[in-house]
């Protein structure tokens, strides 16, 4: 087989991240570029599962929930994505269509130039008495030139509690010079499994607000189950802040911004929701500037439409798989997929002490911590190469080569075994 070439398979992966956001109901089927095979490796069978499972309907669970929990906060958009009520993100809008839709009623609560991410944007909320998608309309109409959207929230990639296993003693390699960016809830960086790390918050005006899903999300980053090397910086953006209603587009966008500021290369992102073209302009900028985001694809099923931001072009996208090397049912697919890790493993909790945690937010950090270790400043030619080389140590699943289920294959398990 011919050697494929860094810039094919960089071309290769953003090309398969726009269908998937093309395409929102049934992804196409299409050619997908293969790797060397690994015959020296023996696999258990990988056969998944099909079908439709009660899985698939977690994200939905959980929007109700959080509506339920914040009403007064949380609404839905006319796809039924969780929004912030009345809140709508205008992007770049003229000065004289801003004063128009002061006039109307519209309240600013920012108005910020991201440097980073090359736009201006706007929040503002909705006059009362005014539904989110009428006023949306109303602002577009002021100026069709510049971008509205709903200010959106993402959800963690987690579905539900896991059985696998882990280790407290860290990866084995280059350590201190590794920096890597964790967008998330709050981390417990006191907690034994980030002894060997440094851990620079950012969000919540200062404060420390650790939760489950970023605690544990981080200690997968920090050496358990082969996460980045010890010594490692993580640089960590809290978007939530303890809210149920965090981590909207506007906090995400916020974030990117403040990890390509610091020019970290790598940065893991194990939230999942609809596409936003905030969110969208963010990853652009990103990619744009040879950083690596790498997502997780969430847990809707292998029927679901895609998740964003794994499904933007450029994006790593990593789903799960279990100890015998099955595609966890849950599981996301599609051409968007990139990689496959472990997802099914414990991780730390705040406060101490480890719990098993499931679904392909666990998944992503092993991914994330092995490109960490391959690209250590952002540059778009290094960025290839480290999403290259990845693909030629992934264990290949599946359908040979590049499949929808498995991306380019497993990564964080070189012996075709489930690690200890």
């Amino acid at each position: 087989m011919p050697r494929l070439s860094p810039r094919f398979l960089l071309l290769a992966v953003a090309f398969t991240g726009a269908l998937a956001h093309a395409q929102l109901v049934r992804l196409p089927q299409v050619t997908l570029p293969s790797l060397p095979p690994r015959p020296d490796v023996q696999l258990p069978s990988r056969e998944t599962l099909p079908v439709r499972l009660p899985e698939e309907a977690h994200r939905a669970a959980r929007i109700l929930d959080l509506r339920r929990q914040r009403p007064d906060v949380i609404e839905l958009d006319p796809r039924g994505n969780a929004i912030r009520r009345a809140e709508l993100l205008w992007l770049s809008p003229a000065p004289q269509a801003l004063a128009r839709a002061r006039q109307a009623g519209f309240v600013v609560l920012q108005d910020t130039t991201l440097a980073e991410l090359d736009v201006r944007e706007v929040l503002l909320r909705a006059p009362g008495g005014l539904g989110t998608g009428d006023a949306a309309e109303q602002l577009r109409a002021l100026d069709p030139q510049a971008p509205v959207d709903f200010n959106h929230l993402y959800v963690p990639g987690a579905s539900g509690t896991g059985t696998g296993d882990a280790q407290l003693a860290p990866a084995s390699g280059a350590g201190g010079a590794l920096r890597i960016g964790l967008i998330d809830s709050g981390v417990d960086a006191q907690h034994p499994a980030l002894r060997s790390s440094s851990v620079q918050a950012w969000g919540c005006d200062g404060r420390r607000v650790p939760a489950d899903h970023g605690t544990a999300v981080a200690s997968l980053l920090a050496g358990l189950q082969g996460g980045v090397q010890p010594g490692a910086a993580l640089l960590a953006a809290d978007v939530y802040c303890g809210d149920p209603a965090g981590a909207s587009a506007e906090a995400v966008a916020r974030a990117i911004a403040w990890l390509l500021r610091e020019r970290v290369p790598v940065v893991n992102i194990s939230l999942v929701g609809p596409p936003n073209r905030l969110l969208e302009l963010a990853v652009a900028a990103a990619v744009r500037r040879g950083h690596l985001l790498v997502a997780a694809v969430g847990n809707d099923g292998p029927a679901a439409a895609p998740l964003y931001p794994a499904a933007y072009a450029g994006v790593v996208a990593v789903t799960a798989v279990n100890a015998a090397h099955r595609a966890l049912p849950e599981a996301g697919q599609g051409v968007h997929v990139a990689f496959a890790a472990r997802g099914d493993l414990l991780a730390a909790k705040p406060g101490g002490g480890l719990a098993p945690v499931r679904g392909t937010s666990y998944a992503t950090p092993i991914v994330a911590g092995r490109l960490a270790a391959l690209l250590r400043e952002p540059s778009p030619d290094a960025a290839s190469a480290a999403v290259v080389g990845l693909a030629r140590e992934a264990i290949d699943l599946g359908a040979r080569g590049r499949d929808p289920v498995f991306g380019f294959g497993l990564v964080g398990d070189s012996t075709g075994v489930a690690s200890p």
